[in-house]
């Protein structure tokens, strides 16, 4: 089963994620969630290994872009894929999404393509 990590500062969007991974997509997905970058962090550091991490950029004390800096500086996860979820639709922000990490959606997120970014991700890591 592939384990998905979902870091995000907002309950609703954690839940809605998590409930429609896990119900919705054709593969088995065990969904773990973290309301900051540092329960990120800290979650990793317990020696968990997620399959793919979907990660805010937009959150308080601790960016996304923090965040996938930490994860990325770190040898047992800088090979972890990351895909940047944000409300931003800027330019920017999606061209750095697209080149930092391996994905960039735009909120608010449409499952059908999350779910097919994911299996896309999962299947080039195999």
């Amino acid at each position: 089963m592939k384990k998905i990590l979902i870091v995000d500062d907002d309950q609703d969007q954690l839940f809605s994620l998590k409930t429609a991974l896990e119900n919705t997509h054709e593969d088995s997905f065990e969904v773990i969630t973290a309301e900051s970058g540092g329960e990120c962090i800290e979650y990793l550091l317990q020696g968990a290994s997620p399959n793919l991490i979907l990660l805010d950029i937009m959150m308080p004390n601790m960016s996304g872009w923090e965040v996938y800096d930490k994860i990325r500086d770190n040898f047992d996860w800088k090979d972890i894929p990351i895909v940047f979820l944000t409300a931003r639709t800027d330019r920017v922000a999606e061209n750095a999404g697209e080149f930092l990490g391996d994905g960039f959606i735009e909120k608010p997120i449409e499952i059908d393509q999350l779910s097919k970014r994911i299996s896309q991700i999962l299947e080039r890591r195999k």
